[in-house]
């Protein structure tokens, strides 16, 4: 077991499986020290635990816990083009959408479910920039999506 992946029984969270994609596209690809991820949805066992707007059908702080499952899919995703989660040199760059309802402006506080997973797993290696996006609606009607990317150390 790897050292992430031990951090992560330690939170009493392990790795899902890889979410596979809705479209033509991968869940995740390396362009030389770098893994780009595909839009992670809060999928649980193949299923979204909510849809909805947030702000509307879904609260603010269950939109926090769902960006924190899509930070844990995009992990996964890393892990399946990088090999070993301890080669994970940083994140760089977090992005996040949020279906938000008309009025609803704390994307960013929603965000910070995937930024705070990714600084308790990775410590200093998860700090990272970001954006946080409203969007009127997501595939699948998902209330949030998260993409990553990270730089890998030397193989």
């Amino acid at each position: 077991m790897s050292a992430v992946e031990a951090k992560l029984a330690e939170l009493g969270l392990s790795l899902p499986e890889v979410v596979p994609p809705l479209a033509a596209y991968q869940p995740a690809v390396r362009s030389g020290r770098y893994v780009f991820t595909a839009g992670q949805l809060p999928m649980v066992d193949g299923k979204l635990p909510l849809t909805g707007k947030v702000g509307a059908e879904v609260t603010p702080e269950e939109a926090k816990d769902l960006a924190r499952t899509c930070a844990l899919n995009a992990l996964a995703a890393v892990k399946s083009v990088a090999g070993d989660l301890d080669r994970v040199a940083r994140v760089v760059k977090v992005v996040g959408f949020v279906a938000s309802a008309a009025d609803f402006t704390g994307q960013p506080a929603v965000l910070n479910g995937a930024s705070e997973l990714l600084g308790e797993v990775l410590g200093d290696k998860g700090v990272h920039a970001r954006s946080a996006v409203g969007v009127a609606v997501l595939p699948l009607d998902a209330p949030v999506e998260v993409e990553i990317q990270v730089e890998l150390t030397e193989a």
